[in-house]
């Protein structure tokens, strides 16, 4: 059987990628990959997250060893600590919540938002930007103005660039019937239950244990997966992140922060403080501080009266010296650009390409710059933002919802176009306990509730 981000000999190359990410030292690593490519293991893992061929008994033992010695080199960085006080003294003050209010509207936007950006991208995961484009134009809907079909779209075309087996045909328009299942939605589902149930309480452990009771193991991925599996292994919180776990600096956790930002409107230090405590059990170091920073977008979308007022609260919970704040700035920096007319969105988004070559499509840096490129650019105007994030390619639906989230959330669900939102018809499909569907606008209001804050 092929486990796709679990087989030892997958996690090899993920490892010798995430340590050169990280500053690990050439002379350290470059010993151990001539060793284990030598004996004929891959050096780049496969997209999908597992090699085509089965690997030789021989050569998983070598996997195993290989990791062992990597997990020696992984380097400290004092500006890219994993503690929630190290992270703190690294930020500014916080600046006081003097939230009183939120309305029903705006949260109703950001779950709709969210909704929406994640069923736009559903169909083009793992499509490179160049067929994104060429799928569009072929359909008519270039630049992106209406969810992906199929209809019309020449036989060539859908050959060379097939669509995410998982998600069509529920999300191209000709068939979407409410938002499909997906665990950019799960989790959010999920962390509803969790503050519902434990409030300013919640504790990683208590994240685990909902993992275990409420998630099926098929449908968590990449660090998630890994995390899964050293809760099974009964390790300790954080070494659920770190052990045999080269994606923890991937998107996983930068999907589950909304409900964390969305229950406290306005006070993005405690929205951080929470997505925190969710992160660390499966993430560390920017792969933390991405969900962090996607609560604190998320918490000031509900209260702020403008993108920018937005992006420089989720500025404050970054710690200033990580490698996220200088993607984030540099998304932000092309957002103004485009934003401005003076820079076109096909060449903002060449060089996020060519600023992030390499890097896994999944990642958090990568992704992180894009949304703040879109977001930045398009603020509140949800068809703007999303179509530009998921014509970016890389995780599209995962970063379609984060940023219609956001730009939900500062616009509120009335000022949304129904193009849009009227295909949802107000249910989320999902794999969560209680049933197969939830509806969009009790998710709202409970999320409304938990908020305190709301009328």
């Amino acid at each position: 059987m092929r486990l796709t981000w679990a087989q030892p000999e997958d996690l090899v190359p993920a490892e010798f990628a995430a340590l050169r990410e990280q500053g690990a030292a050439e002379d350290d690593l470059a010993p151990i990959e001539e060793r284990w490519s030598a004996a004929g293991g891959a050096t780049v893992l496969a997209p999908s997250g597992a090699s085509e061929t089965p690997a030789s008994p021989a050569l998983r033992a070598l996997a195993r060893t290989v990791l062992e010695e990597l997990a020696t080199k992984q380097p400290t960085s004092a500006a890219e600590p994993d503690d929630w006080s190290d992270i703190v003294a690294l930020l500014p003050p916080a600046a006081p919540a003097t939230v009183e209010e939120v309305s029903f509207d705006r949260i109703h936007g950001a779950w709709l938002g969210r909704s929406v950006g994640c069923l736009l991208g559903k169909p083009v995961e793992k499509i490179p930007r160049e067929g994104i484009e060429q799928i569009a134009r072929a359909t008519d809907n270039w630049p992106i103005r209406q969810y992906f079909t199929a209809v019309g779209l020449p036989e060539d075309v859908a050959a060379r660039w097939p669509w995410n087996r998982r998600s069509a045909p529920t999300s191209l328009l000709e068939n979407i019937d409410g938002m499909p299942e997906d665990d950019d939605l799960n989790f959010p589902i999920l962390a509803l239950d969790l503050l519902e149930a434990h409030g300013a309480d919640l504790t990683t452990d208590d994240v685990a244990q909902a993992w275990l009771a409420a998630l099926p193991a098929g449908r968590v991925f990449t660090a998630e997966r890994a995390a899964y599996r050293n809760i099974l292994d009964a390790r300790p919180v954080p070494e659920t992140a770190t052990h045999l776990n080269p994606f923890r600096e991937w998107i996983g956790a930068l999907i589950r922060a909304d409900v964390h930002g969305w229950a406290h409107p306005g006070d993005v230090r405690a929205a951080a403080a929470s997505a925190w405590k969710d992160a660390r059990l499966s993430h560390t170091r920017n792969g933390i501080y991405g969900e962090m920073w996607a609560a604190a977008l998320c918490s000031a979308s509900l209260v702020a009266a403008s993108i920018d007022e937005v992006l420089d609260a989720g500025d404050d919970v970054v710690p200033p010296g990580s490698r996220l704040a200088t993607a984030i700035a540099f998304g932000r920096e092309l957002g103004r650009s485009v934003g401005a007319g003076t820079l076109t969105e096909a060449d903002a988004l060449d060089r996020l390409h060519a600023e992030y070559e390499g890097m896994h499509w999944v990642h958090t840096i990568n992704n992180a710059s894009l949304a703040a490129c879109a977001l930045q650019a398009h603020g509140d105007d949800l068809g703007a933002v999303i179509s530009f994030a998921v014509a970016g390619g890389w995780d599209t639906d995962s970063v379609g919802a984060t940023v219609g989230s956001v730009a939900g959330g500062l616009a509120g669900a009335e000022r949304l176009d129904a193009s849009w939102t009227a295909p949802l018809k107000d249910r989320i499909a999902t794999s969560m306990p209680g049933g197969p569907e939830r509806s969009i606008r009790a998710l709202a209001e409970r999320t409304l509730r938990l908020s305190g804050v709301g009328s």
